[in-house]
């Protein structure tokens, strides 16, 4: 099985061994995608900037680590730790990171299928969780 379809296909992974796919400049995600749905940890860089851009996707996510300057159609918010987004299908949106980039965790409705053509990263530790 190539590690494509494994990515796709695995119903119990860890997190570590997920390879992680180069979604913007700088920015990687590792993905898990159900049938209907993707789940994604995402890591952002210090001063990232994921530009505006919509999708047909509905979108939710929670900041895990760092902090974000999150724009959801005429909305503006910095988010921390804890914060939560809500985006509707079709509605612009941008990111901008704070010093220390950040993870968070995103959900996706339908499934992000535009995603399993990206080839992977090379492999690295995700930067969530810490190690214990």
């Amino acid at each position: 099985m190539s590690e494509r379809s494994e990515r796709i296909t695995s119903a119990l992974k860890d997190l570590g061994s997920i390879p992680p796919l180069p979604i913007w400049p700088g920015v990687v995600a590792r993905v898990v995608q159900g049938a209907r749905i993707t789940l994604s940890v995402v890591e952002l860089p210090p001063g990232g900037v994921v530009p505006e851009h919509r999708h047909e996707n509905e979108q939710i996510g929670i900041c895990v680590t760092g902090s974000l300057t999150f724009r959801v159609g005429d909305e503006k918010r910095d988010i921390g730790p804890g914060g939560t987004w809500r985006i509707l299908a079709d509605v612009p949106h941008e990111v901008e990171t704070g010093p220390d980039g950040a993870v968070v965790i995103e959900v996706f409705s339908p499934v992000r299928d535009d995603w399993n053509a990206i080839e992977p990263a090379p492999e690295a530790s995700p930067r969530w969780p810490a190690e214990a």
